[in-house]
């Protein structure tokens, strides 16, 4: 048997579960770090929450403000009926904005995977100056990393018909979640299966099936704005950081290297991983944005 070295953990910055009130709803988030430090906001993806990012909050705490938000119908947070709350990115975006507000952050870096490359970079078109870094880790905005999962997704963009929505049933089912973390993965022994199960309860209770179909189908309006996101990139030169999970069949890695045409202050790194790489390479990844972005940021002021 062999020991696997365990990733170095604050224990002076403790992680802390909180609540904000953001737009009438109740906003979840985990923070740890001083409040001095600089700030890493951390946006999650589908179909998980801030609990992805449950390993790395401890840290990188000794370095960061770290801060994670579920937003409204993942997690902790609210899950208001679609009546009463429009499921779109756009949307999305607000609550974050607010809840960056709500926190009176400044100056941030950004790690953003999956739904939270669109939501944090349609949150740097709205505030560029706040925008210190980011972290990329499978998150798209490019559309050559659209591939062949999103055949069936962009079917239903382009005709939202019930016989098309009824195609992506699937993708909320307990089966694909695991599929999520599992593939791509050289060993799955090293996946936590409290993780898809976690997801899968937020995904299981009533109604919220119907809400990631609203989210599948508003994706389609983040792709028209890429050759904003990119324009950000060409303007701000944010130091970016992408940490890839090489294996992924969602944003595989062709959606990676199109970052290079726009950023000059890049790093990259392909792992031998899936889409949750935080999953099996969470140690390395928390080395690689220490050093990145301890080199690149301005003390906090």
């Amino acid at each position: 048997m062999t020991i696997t070295e365990m990733p170095q953990i604050s224990t002076q910055f403790p992680v802390h579960y909180k609540t904000a009130r953001v737009q009438n709803l109740d906003i979840f988030y985990r923070e740890a770090g001083s409040a001095t430090a600089p700030v890493i906001l951390l946006l999650h993806g589908f179909p998980t929450s801030s609990n992805m990012f449950r390993n790395l909050i401890p840290r990188l705490a000794s370095s960061f403000r770290v801060i994670a938000p579920d937003y409204p119908g993942y997690g902790q947070s609210s899950m208001p009926d679609r009546d009463s709350f429009e499921y779109s990115f756009a949307n999305l975006t607000k609550v974050v904005e607010g809840f960056v507000e709500t926190l009176g952050l400044t100056k941030f870096s950004m790690y953003v995977m999956d739904y939270g490359a669109p939501i944090g970079y349609r949150l740097a078109l709205l505030h560029p100056e706040k925008i210190q870094g980011l972290v990329v880790q499978n998150g798209n905005a490019y559309e050559e990393g659209l591939l062949e999962f999103w055949d069936p997704i962009k079917k239903y963009w382009k005709e939202p018909t019930p016989e098309n929505q009824v195609a992506l049933h699937f993708l909320v089912d307990a089966k694909a979640t695991r599929w999520q973390y599992e593939t791509g993965v050289a060993d799955v022994s090293l996946l936590d299966p409290t993780a898809w199960l976690v997801d899968q309860v937020g995904l299981d209770r009533p109604g919220n099936a119907a809400i990631q179909m609203d989210l599948f189908l508003s994706y389609a309006t983040n792709v028209p704005l890429y050759p904003d996101f990119q324009a950000f990139f060409r303007k701000q030169q944010p130091p970016t950081l992408i940490v890839w999970g090489k294996n992924d069949f969602i944003f595989p890695a062709e959606g990676a290297a199109p970052y290079a045409r726009d950023l000059k202050n890049l790093e990259t790194h392909l792992l031998d991983t899936g889409h949750f790489a935080l999953e099996t390479h969470g140690a390395e990844i928390g080395d690689r944005i220490e050093t990145f972005l301890l080199k690149n940021l301005e003390p906090a002021r």
